[in-house]
């Protein structure tokens, strides 16, 4: 499913969430994956789980999603399927946490999850950023 970056970092629902909430070291994550030229990849599903209003209390994940090094990974047919195939092999339902898993193969192997577990049951060879 595309090219593999070994340097992108995957972001879920949780990371999204510590960034707006100031967390300091997914604020420190996102400066220097910026600084070191790495793609912050960010499932669609994910930006949906999170996403509210465009107003005050989402200022910070406005400015985080027009960065050109920020990427929303669309769920195409083709992804939704590998999704699909991937939560029917670790009977597991839950396509947000499929589809950043699914990402993770195709922009690199860093995860950053509030779930570590959950992302550690659909690949245990990813790298986990726990936040």
């Amino acid at each position: 499913m595309g090219r593999q970056n070994p340097r992108g970092l995957i972001f879920d629902a949780g990371a999204l969430v510590a960034f707006e909430a100031s967390d300091r070291r997914l604020c420190v994550l996102v400066q220097r994956a910026k600084d070191l030229g790495r793609s912050i990849v960010i499932p669609a599903g994910v930006l949906a789980q999170v996403w509210r209003d465009a107003g005050p209390r989402q200022v910070r994940l406005s400015i985080l999603l027009q960065s050109p090094r920020v990427l929303i990974e669309t769920l195409d047919l083709q992804r939704a399927k590998v999704v699909g195939q991937l939560c029917g092999r670790s009977r597991t339902s839950d396509v947000i946490d499929a589809s950043v898993v699914v990402a993770a193969w195709t922009h690199g192997r860093t995860v950053v999850t509030s779930d570590a577990g959950d992302i550690r049951q659909l690949d245990p060879g990813l790298t986990i950023v726990s936040v």
